[in-house]
């Protein structure tokens, strides 16, 4: 069964850690704040500069003045505060964010990420990703494992501009959960229902496989 990118988000939801503070990128990133584990406390941060957000409004709930950096409609929890650019990349730069949740459109088996660029296409710039990598000490990538080409985009090299070098420490896709490790990429964690064959052909990099790969736990 492959992972729907609210699955993915869900996943990535069980890595949080109470007292955390936490920086969501654009894409599936920004779903992971509507699965906090009951009983986990996290801060969650945009870099547009809030402190405190909460998970999407419903439909019709919608305030067109809270906006995280997707520029999508967000919900504030009690006490979140809202500050400058300045304050938010303080904060980023200074490593005060415990946990930082990125997309990606491609990631090498040494940690380097590509999220920014695509040659040849219109682009608004880098915006604060480049920050986001180069500061934080754990960054976990919430991707689709191939693109709809079906070709791989967990890669021995990444062949887009890069964002950041050696900094991802997690992925997790459709397919698996992996780890960057000093060895290359250790895959932890399988899909339910998909074979450790299937996920090893659809990676270009290679994996390491040691012993039983346990299935996800979602929910």
């Amino acid at each position: 069964m492959l992972l729907t990118k609210e699955d993915i988000a869900k996943r990535i939801a069980r890595e949080l850690k109470d007292g955390y503070f936490v920086n969501l990128g654009i894409g599936i990133p920004t779903l992971v704040a509507n699965y906090i584990p009951e009983g986990i406390n996290v801060e969650i941060q945009s870099e547009n500069g809030v402190l405190g957000m909460g998970p999407f409004p419903f439909e019709g709930e919608e305030d067109a003045d809270l906006i995280n950096a997707g520029k999508q409609t967000i919900t504030t929890l009690p006490g979140a505060v809202f500050f400058d650019s300045a304050m938010s990349f303080g904060m980023i730069r200074g490593k005060h964010v415990d946990l930082t949740v990125l997309g990606a459109m491609e990631v090498a088996e040494n940690g380097d990420i590509a999220n920014w660029k695509i040659p040849g296409k219109m682009v608004k710039g880098m915006g604060g990703a480049m920050d986001l990598v180069a500061s934080a000490e754990n960054i976990i990538v919430a991707m689709m494992h191939v693109n709809k080409a079906g070709e791989s985009k967990i890669l021995k090299k990444c062949t887009l501009p890069l964002t950041g070098v050696g900094c991802v420490k997690k992925i997790v896709t459709e397919l698996a959960v992996m780890e960057i490790t000093p060895k290359g990429i250790k895959l932890l964690e399988r899909a339910p229902g998909v074979s450790v064959d299937y996920i090893v052909s659809a990676t270009e990099a290679n994996l390491i496989i040691e012993g039983e790969i346990p299935e996800m736990q979602i929910n």
